[in-house]
């Protein structure tokens, strides 16, 4: 066929059709010429025209006729399913990191590179920079995930903004916490495993997050999921489902086995803190007490909770809610009971350092009795303080004591025994002045070799923990416990001892940073995103940041280290090559 005849003589069915409603449309021809040049029948034109009419009102922009071919790359499969899901969540103004983690999560492997393409061609621009306050505001979106279930471990790359977390597996394999959650009596689940069930707690602590109910996001997160064994974590029904097995014997006994632990790692001092912490709760109240909250500023229906904290290691060795008013002055002897209870090495402890309120002067004759030193403050009266205040200059010494951020202040001191009356002995008062209260605090002790000055240094600690316990609650969110059962209350308070004590062995290890609190070691090493690889080995690669050299250099010296729930591989933490 030649030029000439390729328009005159259509061969095509479509170029006929085209040429012939061109004709109709377009020239007003009528329709009986029309069907006679194309040969077409009257009625079968007039059909075919009616038909074409039509679907041009309902599909005004479609071509029927032409084709447009696209230069490129033609998008895969893969692509056109996930754009979707991608221009949903960037309305909602996720990331790219976050579009990437959801999309690693059902299966759909993309580039961020492929995520930022697609984003662009539909006319997104790039998101401002934000706090992290206003990135926890970015409205939730909902996505069906996958389930949860124990990894297989198949070769596969995919990537997580929670990777930070896997850093502290090392310091849980190296001491032993694996082997000690494994043999203890917590339930296991008929998919998920007594270790890789607890690491599932841990995991959503160490990430800071508020409510297990906010689930949107971090089971999503294959990272995460990595931390327990597992290809995600479980949704919330799971936690709360298995939070209501775990009984009160089950918590304390673990506790037990971690103490012992503590000790033969030799991480525990002579020295406990003890204070109470509240633990509110609003919903239906009436089986609860009022507490004073000093977050709050006044008393309300809640949990009150017991804390020991080593005063140099930040180790807190044992926590119980079950505190009645009732028994409120005797928890400290059930403390000391748990402390010497399986361990001949209980004999260690040598003071426990408490506020006036913890107990009673009955219960510190006990404790003299238990050959047991103590350091609390007095009770005092307006006699005692205008004493106090009535004292000449010449009888207080001087001493500097250490305050929180590394500060110290300037003290004034005045010792003297006394006898107490309830206590039925002599015992050791210290008055101090010039600590920022306008009265003066006394305390008092029973042990009489001690010099004054250690005495108040030891107390002067105690100021820092309080604030160290304060902290560690608002991190781990204790104070926004929702459940109305007080066992799972329990077992979130020892899931939250569990990964702050992990928090603290890390924290070990790295040098000048020690002394920060847990909040901060999760901003400055933990929180952060990664490429994981899994192999032979699990590869993890690390976003650049700020302290990325010094985690790394930690992390090498125990990367010979294998790991039973993660199919007994080992863990090679490395650094990319983009922030």
């Amino acid at each position: 066929m030649n030029t000439s005849n390729f328009f005159s003589q259509p061969q095509n069915l479509f170029q006929k059709q085209y040429d012939a409603l061109r004709m109709y449309y377009f020239e007003k021809k009528s329709a009986k010429e029309i069907a006679e040049k194309f040969g077409y029948t009257y009625r079968g034109f007039t059909t075919l025209a009616y038909n074409f009419s039509k679907k041009l009102k309902e599909q005004n922009s479609d071509n029927m006729f032409f084709k447009e071919f696209k230069r490129g790359k033609k998008p895969s499969e893969n692509t056109v399913q996930a754009k979707e899901l991608i221009i949903k969540m960037r309305k909602k103004y996720y990331s790219v990191e976050d579009i990437k983690v959801v999309l690693d999560a059902k299966n759909m492997n993309m580039s961020s590179k492929t995520i930022y393409n697609i984003i662009s061609s539909e006319g997104f621009a790039r998101l401002p920079r934000r706090s992290n306050s206003v990135k926890k505001q970015v409205e939730e979106i909902k996505i069906k995930p996958p389930k949860s279930e124990m990894l297989n471990f198949q070769p596969e790359t995919f990537t997580s903004s929670s990777a930070g977390i896997l850093s502290l597996l090392p310091d849980i394999k190296k001491y032993g916490i694996d082997s000690l959650i494994e043999n203890s009596d917590y339930p296991k689940t008929s998919q998920i495993g007594k270790l890789n069930s607890i690491l599932c707690f841990v995991a959503l602590k160490a990430l800071n997050v508020r409510r297990y109910t906010a689930d949107n996001m971090w089971c999503m997160d294959r990272g995460s999921g990595l931390f327990a064994g597992l290809n995600v974590l479980p949704k919330a029904a799971w936690f709360t489902s298995y939070s209501h097995r775990v009984t009160r014997s089950m918590n304390i006994n673990f506790l037990k086995s971690l103490h012992n632990n503590w000790i033969s790692n030799g991480l525990l001092s002579d020295t406990i803190n003890l204070d109470f912490t509240t633990i509110p709760y609003w919903g239906d109240n009436e089986h609860l007490e009022n507490n004073w909250s000093g977050k709050r500023t006044k008393a309300l229906p809640s949990m009150l909770a017991v804390l020991a904290q080593d005063s140099d290691s930040g180790i807190i060795d044992y926590g119980d809610t079950n505190v009645m008013h009732e028994n409120e002055s005797k928890v400290i002897l059930e403390f000391l009971d748990f402390y010497r209870s399986g361990s001949d090495k209980g004999k260690d402890l040598k003071y426990l350092i408490f506020d006036s309120k913890f107990t009673n002067y009955e219960n510190l004759r006990k404790l003299e009795d238990n050959n047991v030193k103590f350091i609390t403050i007095r009770r005092k009266g307006k006699n005692i303080t205008n004493r106090l205040n009535s004292l000449p200059e010449k009888n207080w010494k001087t001493f500097r004591i250490e305050r929180a951020g590394n500060k110290k202040a300037t003290i004034k001191v005045f010792e003297e025994t006394v006898f107490l009356k309830t206590y039925d002995k002599q015992i050791r008062q210290i008055n101090i002045k010039g600590h920022g209260k306008i009265k003066p605090a006394t305390i008092i002790l029973n042990d009489f070799d001690i010099k004054a000055e250690e005495v108040v240094r030891k107390y002067a600690r105690r100021w820092i923990i309080e604030k160290e316990i304060s902290e560690q609650i608002e991190f781990f969110h204790l104070n926004n416990v929702s459940s109305s059962m007080v066992i799972k209350v329990d077992f979130d308070l020892t899931m939250s001892i569990l990964t702050h004590n992990i928090f603290r062995l890390f924290a070990k290890d790295t040098q000048r940073y020690k002394h920060l609190s847990d909040n901060s070691i999760y901003e400055k090493f933990l929180k952060n995103s990664a490429e994981i690889k899994i192999d032979n080995e699990i590869e993890i690669k690390l976003k650049k940041k700020k302290n990325l050299p010094l985690l790394l250099e930690k992390n090498k010296k125990l990367e010979d280290q294998k790991y039973l729930w993660l199919d007994n591989r080992k863990l090679k933490f490395r650094g990319n090559t983009y922030s």
